[in-house]
């Protein structure tokens, strides 16, 4: 049998600043007798608990023990999971699981399950207030896949970590080696419920890059760093990557960091953390390729909105804005996805994503880089739906619908008419797209509050986030939205 105690203090130690951590809850031990638990030894109860700093950031931590009855959750295990959670809200500090869990303890029955339930609620009214990242190293079954559910940010480790509400061998007729739900490539590809994935070295690095982007709570900022780059830099290779935003990102961030979110679910969409003027930004922005690192082309998308790429930037939208998180968006979208799928889920994610944005009170950014078409394009923090800023590139494409297809519709008795149907359709086709399609008569609109280069791109989005650093809005009152 595996030493208790030797995994989760290896990773607590690796995590935080060397010498910071303070256990809490130490001698703390299973209180149940059924089933002979009287006699087994459960030290801390299958848990470490305490605190310590990551770059002398204050954080709340715990590490379930799988030597200690498989690392299943009990009663007094939930309790100290929950005391944590109840001193890092008063506190106002993220709150960090390396989670190791066989899920629910049979043998404590009710207290196991009320236990569940009460780590259920602290994470609920923590939500919002305080960041809450999860990381799986083994097992995170039944009920503990919920609990990553309610989490901010889950990291999973590549190989050997497990994540299931049922284990894939008791869904009928399919089995682990069948169809592998549990896996990470799945949780991470097909649920969008893994944001990182890596060894187990990368993904406590990859926590501590984590904390080191985010404020430590929705009222205190502690997120900004020195910029040492130049807020005037002029960007023109710009143009040649904006197909795939993570590349175009990090053109625009500060020294060229980004931290890209739920890179291997919803490809198409894209959402990540940079920085301007040492301050974080929230990036969505919607993706026509994917690059290697050498700028090769490893897989193309069309500029359509799908429903998990709807639901991804949603999800992401209303993190940033429950945690003063300003938002730019990189628009280049012509409409949505017409497949049966997208059909049957689309008019809710999209709009879901609507009112993300709608919703969303931080300072908002966007700039059309390509197309901006139709009511897919409303979607993507349009000045309709409250983007205080808007910006296109000279080249952009904005209009109601594809100019081509307007045309027919609004010229097809003239079209039927015609000797040449062909040049027809082409003459009408560019009076549509100088007339109606052009970002210049979007401008004098009002829709677009400027057109700018794409050398200048930079230097004017850090300028708009600048001067809306000391933005005030509050939506009206209510309990909160019914969606």
């Amino acid at each position: 049998m595996a030493q208790t105690g030797v995994l989760p203090m290896k990773r607590i130690e690796e995590l935080l600043d060397t010498g910071s951590f303070v256990e809490i809850g130490s001698y703390i031990s299973a209180r149940n007798t059924d089933f002979n638990l009287s006699h087994k030894d459960t030290p801390k109860d299958g848990v470490y608990t305490g605190y310590g700093t990551i770059d002398s950031k204050l954080v709340y931590i715990y590490s379930q023990d799988a030597a200690v009855l498989g690392g299943s959750i009990g009663e007094m295990h939930a309790k100290k999971i929950v005391s944590l959670y109840d001193m890092a809200m008063k506190t106002g500090a993220p709150v960090i699981g390396l989670i190791d869990c066989a899920g629910l303890r049979l043998e404590e029955s009710f207290d196991a399950l009320d236990a569940f339930g009460q780590i259920y609620a602290a994470q609920t009214k923590a939500s919002g207030v305080i960041p809450q990242i999860q990381a799986v190293f083994g097992l995170s079954g039944g009920g503990m896949a919920l609990s990553n559910g309610l989490s901010d940010f889950v990291f999973m480790e590549q190989d050997k970590a497990r994540v299931f509400v049922n284990s894939p061998n008791a869904i009928d007729n399919n089995s682990q080696d069948k169809n592998d739900y549990s896996s990470a490539k799945f949780q991470s590809e097909a649920t969008a419920l893994i944001d990182f994935i890596g060894n187990e070295s990368e993904i406590l690095s990859g926590i501590r890059e984590l904390i080191s982007i985010l404020p430590a709570n929705n009222e205190d900022d502690m997120s900004y760093i020195e910029c040492n780059d130049d807020l005037n830099r002029v960007t023109p290779e710009l143009e040649a990557s904006i197909k795939d935003p993570a590349v175009a990102a990090k053109i625009i961030s500060d020294s060229f960091y980004l931290l890209e979110v739920k890179k291997n679910f919803a490809k198409d969409m894209f959402t990540g953390f940079i920085r301007l003027n040492g301050n974080t930004v929230g990036v969505v922005a919607n993706r026509r390729a994917l690059f290697d690192e050498k700028g090769e082309t490893l897989q193309e998308f069309d500029n359509v909105l799908s429903h998990q790429g709807a639901d991804k930037a949603a999800e992401f939208i209303n993190f940033c804005d429950a945690f003063n998180i300003p938002l730019l968006t990189l628009v280049d979208v012509k409409g949505y996805r017409a497949t049966k799928c997208t059909e049957k889920r689309i008019p809710k994610a999209g709009a879901r994503l609507t009112y993300a944005y709608a919703n969303a009170t931080v300072p908002k950014v966007s700039l059309i880089v390509g197309d901006a078409i139709g009511s897919a394009s409303l979607s993507m923090n349009s000045k309709s739906i409250g983007a205080d800023m808007v910006f296109a590139w000279e080249n952009a494409k904005m209009g109601m619908m594809n100019a081509s297809e307007a045309v027919k519709i609004m010229y097809s008795e003239e079209i039927d008419a015609s000797d040449d149907a062909v040049a027809t359709i082409e003459e009408k086709t560019r009076e549509y797209e100088n007339l109606q399609n052009s970002v210049v008569y979007a401008a004098r609109r009002g829709y677009v509050d400027d057109i700018i280069t794409v050398a200048d791109t930079r230097k004017r989005i850090l300028a708009a986030f600048e001067m809306l650093f000391t933005k005030k809005e509050e939506n009206p009152y209510k309990k909160h939205g019914s969606f």
